[in-house]
C-alpha cells in the first residue's frame, strides 16, 4: 500500500496482520518503558505524554528567549526507506538482551513487501504503519543522532545551541553561523556513518530570531526568511509592543491538500442528506482547528473555512442542478460550521507550565 506524500513521491506502507499487531504493540509497549528512561529531552516524537504541540512550544520558547540568531532546518532524506537494519539491531542490543525479542524485530524488519503478488525484501529500511516503527524509529536516531548532537553542543559550540527533535523532522537553532556552519558539515559525516543523508533542497541554514530583522535591514537584506516545523509556517515578526515574536501560520500547501482531500469526499457524499453532510463537516473543521488553531492564526482558520463553505455550497448547487441562494449557504455555515477561535495558549505560558522551573 502507498501514500502520495508532499512531494509527488510514493511512500509505501506496511500492513500487518491482526497477530503481528497484538505481539508488536506488546513489545512496543515493554520497549517504551526502557527507553524513556533513556530519551533525552528534546526529543518529543511519538513519546507518551508528548505531543507536536509541545516541541512546537519549545521551539517557539527557544526563540523567544534563548541566544538563536541561526537556524538549520534539518530534513534527512527518507529516513525510513534508508535506515540500516543491522545498525538498527545493534542499537537494540545496548538495551535489550532478550534474543527472542530480538528475533522478533528482526523478523519484522525482514517482512518485505508484497506487490502485485511478488515479494520482495528491501535491504534497508523499515515499512511504515506498523504498530513499531515509530519507536524503532526513536531509538535508531536517539543513538545516530540525539546522543551525538548532545555531546557536539557541550563539546565543541562556542554559543548556545537548541535542539528540537520530533521523529526524523529537527530544528537546530544556534547563537553563532560559524556554529551553525561547522555542525552542518559534522552532521552529514555523522548521518553518512548510518546510512543516512540530508535532503539538499529540503535541509536550510537560515538568519532567523531576534535580532535577525535589524542585523539584515543594516546590510541592506530582506526580512529573514521563513521555516517550516510540524504544518506551521515559522516568520520573524513584532507584536503589540514593537518586541520580537514568532508567528505560526498553517502552512498554505498543507490546506490546499486538506481542501483537495474534502473536494472529493464531498462529491462522494453529494446525495447525503444536508444534515448528514453538515455533522460531517463539522467534526472535519473542528478537527483542523483542534490542531491549527494557535495564536495568531485566526486568518488562516478563516479562510479554511470559507474555502470550505464555497466547495460545499458548489456540491449543492451541483446536486439540485440549481443556484442555491448565498445567504442560505451562510445560514448553513452558521447551523453546521464552527467559527474560529484560539484553542491552544501562548507557547511560553503552557511551556512554563510543563516544565516548572
Amino acid at each position: 500500500m502507498y501514500i502520495q506524500k508532499e512531494d509527488g513521491r510514493q511512500r509505501p506502507l506496511g500492513v500487518a496482520a491482526l497477530e503481528d499487531k497484538i505481539v508488536q504493540y506488546a513489545v512496543a509497549t515493554i520497549l517504551n518503558q526502557i527507553y524513556e528512561e533513556d530519551f533525552l529531552g528534546f526529543s518529543y516524537g511519538f513519546r507518551s505524554g508528548r505531543s507536536q504541540h509541545d516541541a512546537l512550544d519549545a521551539l517557539s520558547y527557544a526563540l523567544l528567549k534563548k541566544k538563536v540568531n541561526y537556524i538549520l532546518d534539518a530534513d534527512i532524506a527518507s529516513f525510513f526507506d534508508n535506515l540500516d537494519k543491522d545498525w538498527m539491531i545493534r542499537f537494540l542490543e545496548h538495551r535489550v538482551a532478550d534474543p527472542r525479542v530480538l528475533r522478533l524485530i528482526q523478523k519484522w524488519l525482514k517482512a518485505g513487501v508484497m506487490e502485485e503478488g511478488k515479494w520482495s525484501e528491501p535491504k534497508t529500511g523499515t515499512p511504515q504503519g506498523s504498530v513499531i516503527s515509530p519507536l524503532l524509529a526513536n531509538v535508531y536516531l536517539h543513538y545516530a543522532f540525539d546522543l551525538w548532537v548532545d555531546v557536539w553542543r557541550k563539546k565543541w559550540a562556542q554559543g548556545e545551541v537548541v535542539v528540537i527533535r520530533f521523529a526524523d523532522d529537527t530544528i537546530v537553532g544556534f547563537q553563532y553561523r560559524t556554529d551553525a556552519d561547522r555542525f552542518l558539515e559534522n552532521l552529514r559525516e555523522r548521518l553518512a556513518m548510518f546510512g543516512l543523508e540530508l535532503h539538499p533542497d529540503k535541509t536550510r541554514r537560515i538568519e532567523f530570531g531576534r535580532f535577525a530583522e535589524e542585523n539584515r535591514k543594516r546590510r541592506g537584506e530582506g526580512k529573514p526568511e521563513t521555516f517550516d516545523f510540524l504544518g506551521f509556517k515559522h516568520i520573524s515578526g513584532k507584536n503589540r509592543l514593537g518586541r520580537f515574536t514568532v508567528r505560526r501560520l498553517t502552512i498554505r500547501k498543507r490546506m490546499r491538500r486538506k481542501l483537495r482531500e474534502i473536494k472529493q469526499q464531498l462529491r462522494q457524499r453529494m446525495h447525503d442528506p444536508v444534515r448528514q453532510s453538515g455533522e460531517w463537516l463539522k467534526s472535519v473543521v473542528q478537527g483542523y482547528f483542534n490542531y491549527y488553531a494557535v495564536p495568531g492564526n485566526i486568518g488562516s482558520l478563516s479562510l479554511f473555512r470559507d474555502r470550505l463553505l464555497g466547495l460545499w455550497w458548489h456540491t449543492l448547487c451541483r446536486r439540485s442542478q440549481q443556484r442555491l441562494p448565498w445567504k442560505k449557504m451562510l445560514g448553513l455555515g452558521d447551523r453546521w460550521l464552527p467559527r474560529p477561535r484560539v484553542l491552544h495558549p501562548y507557547p511560553a505560558v503552557r511551556f512554563a507550565a510543563s516544565h516548572p522551573r
